[in-house]
């Protein structure tokens, strides 16, 4: 555990850094390392002021009681109140699970940056990640991973590593702030291809290893669970990564790079909700259907409505999560090849029901949420820089340094 939390650290800093900055223009990189790197720092005070007491206490929580503890925790946690030595979650001490929790609670609100990637004023940033989180990815842990009388957990949705809590959540806020700040400047009439697609595909490499911090790393012990975790993740990666290349050559003609690495991300994505329950074929089919969706989210679908997300946080985050939450409703089943053990009574229908109703929720109350969010911080500080400072590039105009100072 405590190298699986490391992993999933390495996973924001230096890997979704990396990703993301290298496919920015060259005069935005170091806003986006930049926003990568504080929010590291803002997640880690936030997480163990109050974050991780609204995640998982369960004050007041009984099984199949709805109630207002079944969506947020309460405060019996603030300051990680009654950690211990001694203190144990599972078979593991409780200060790591708090430690590999705070590296989820890093990494989620980071891949919102590359939906508003090159436009978003740095300051309008830390206050939306300080709101967003509280509102947003706390009560989301909360209400799917903290047990009996948490709303998702009685619903009995499958969410191994994230696939709601994380991915959709995340994806679903990024596409949100696209639209609500707008274009970026020439957006369509610009050039604004990746300037270092060197740095991305190291990053993808980061993420790619990382994950197995991720998604083995969620059965919270060194079993056979995690290590079924670990092979699918591979499995379903590769694959999508095959897919999104194929999709991407038989559509455009040749194979990318960035279509290559952003088809490894989608099978990432993909397999995060079901890297508990799935077995190897489950994994290959989810890895098919996210590298292919998530290439036609991130291309088609995209330019038929016109909207902005930089770096398709809402194509493969989003979509390969929404991918990943419904397709483990059906590939869990020891019947279709998973390894997860079904309450009686339970079927295919019954748990795609299940897992619609856990994504249909996560989209509508992130959708709302951070609209409402995002309009607050407008009206505090405004959220997009100015067209000189956008024109110039965040890096200088924010940040008063270059990412290359070539003499």
């Amino acid at each position: 555990m405590l190298t699986a939390t490391v992993l999933v650290l390495f996973m924001t800093i230096p890997g979704l850094a990396l990703f993301y900055g290298g496919m920015v223009r060259s005069k935005n990189i170091l806003s986006v390392l930049m926003q990568c790197f504080a929010i590291t720092g803002l997640m880690t005070v936030l997480w163990t002021v109050y974050g991780y007491s609204l995640a998982f206490d369960t004050t007041g929580m009984e099984a199949g009681v709805t109630n207002f503890s079944s969506f947020v925790g309460g405060f019996d946690k603030v300051m990680l109140s009654g950690l211990t030595l001694d203190a144990l979650t599972g078979t593991i001490p409780e200060s790591v699970f708090v430690t590999f929790q705070m590296t989820f609670a890093i990494i989620t609100p980071a891949l919102i940056v590359g939906a508003f990637a090159e436009r978003m004023k740095f300051s309008a940033m830390m206050i939306f990640m300080v709101l967003w989180f509280t509102v947003c990815y706390a009560p989301m842990v909360h209400m799917v991973w903290s047990g009996d009388g948490a709303l998702m957990w009685d619903w009995g949705v499958l969410d191994f590593a994230g696939g709601t809590v994380v991915h959709i959540n995340a994806g679903i806020a990024g596409l949100v702030a696209a639209l609500l700040l707008g274009k970026r400047k020439g957006y369509g009439t610009v050039s604004m291809a990746p300037h270092n697609l060197g740095l991305t595909m190291i990053g993808a490499a980061i993420l790619w290893v990382g994950w197995f911090g991720f998604n083995a790393g969620s059965a919270v012990a060194a079993g056979s669970s995690a290590g079924m975790a670990m092979l699918v993740t591979q499995i379903c990666t590769g694959t999508a990564a095959l897919a999104w290349m194929f999709a991407e050559w038989i559509s455009h003609g040749k194979p990318s790079l960035l279509g290559i690495v952003s088809g490894a991300v989608a099978g990432l994505v993909g397999i995060t909700p079901a890297a508990g329950t799935v077995g190897p074929a489950g994994a290959l089919i989810i890895g098919v259907a996210a590298g292919v969706l998530c290439f036609l989210a991130s291309t088609k679908l995209k330019r038929t409505l016109g909207y902005d997300d930089s770096l398709d946080v809402f194509g493969v985050h989003c979509v390969g999560g929404i991918v990943g939450a419904i397709l483990t409703g059906i590939f869990a089943f020891p019947s279709m090849g998973g390894v997860w053990e079904p309450a009686e009574g339970a079927t295919i229908a019954s748990q795609l029901w299940v897992q619609t109703k856990g994504v249909l929720f996560t989209l509508v109350y992130t959708t709302v949420a951070t609209a409402i969010i995002l309009k607050i911080v407008d009206a505090l500080v405004g959220l997009r820089v100015s067209q000189e400072q956008e024109e110039e590039g965040l890096d200088l105009s924010l940040h008063d340094e270059r990412g290359y100072n070539l003499q």
